[in-house]
């Protein structure tokens, strides 16, 4: 997943105004708290690690599997109920994923032994979310410091830094915004058919969240060579 392409934001600009970057920190709340049927992230993770015997690898690359299934699973996200209302720009269904997409990288990094109330660690995580293409080209731009893995390592935590990550993540929703209502658009004449992209779309683009922050988020108790 990326930043989304320019046409998107383009046509999700106008929406992004009535947008608060402090819903996405509250999104990411209640996946590391847990809301409705979704556990805490930490529940689930320590769940998965159970059925693994204790597998860590095995218990994220099952919970990557879960939480795509769920993703791409309309009536759950959209079912839980509320999470959406404080952000009327963004569909039930985008928040929903964007929810299961927090819950799976928050999960990811509990198993790798980060404190989920560690600021720092919440930033690398919404980073993760921005996906591995736009997280180097926010870098390479100078709009982001560093990776998701050096923002939680950072030795200070920068206030400033947690607005700028949640602009950047609300963008990426008001443009994904923008690409569900031009699926809703073909649904509209073969209804089978935007269902079927609609879902992929979200099962993918988890899918593909969770493979970067297992490779970005180390486990922070084995170091790491340069």
């Amino acid at each position: 997943m990326g930043i989304g392409s320019k046409a998107a934001a383009t046509a999700g600009g106008k929406a992004a105004p009535k947008v608060a970057s402090g819903f996405v920190r509250r999104l990411l709340d209640k996946a590391i708290d847990g809301v409705g049927p979704l556990p805490s992230a930490a529940e689930s993770a320590n769940r998965r690690r159970v059925d693994a015997d204790g597998d860590v690898e095995a218990a994220i690359a099952a919970s990557v599997r879960r939480h795509t299934g769920l993703a791409g699973t309309q009536g759950f996200v959209t079912n839980l109920g509320g999470i959406a209302t404080a952000a009327a720009a963004i569909p039930a269904n985008v928040v929903g994923v964007t929810l299961v997409q927090c819950h799976l990288v928050a999960g990811i990094a509990h198993l790798r032994g980060w404190d989920l109330q560690d600021p720092r660690v919440r930033n690398a995580i919404l980073a993760c979310m921005l996906g591995e293409d736009a997280v180097k080209d926010l870098v390479k731009r100078g709009s982001l410091p560093s990776s998701p893995m050096a923002l939680a390592t950072s030795p200070v935590h920068d206030p400033e830094l947690d607005r700028l990550i949640a602009r950047e993540v609300t963008s990426e929703l008001v443009a994904r915004t923008a690409g569900k209502r031009a699926v809703t658009l073909v649904g509209r004449r073969v209804p089978v058919i935007g269902g079927v992209v609609g879902g992929g779309t979200d099962g993918w683009a988890t899918w593909q969240i969770g493979q970067y922050a297992a490779r970005e988020l180390k486990d922070r108790n084995v170091p790491t060579t340069p």
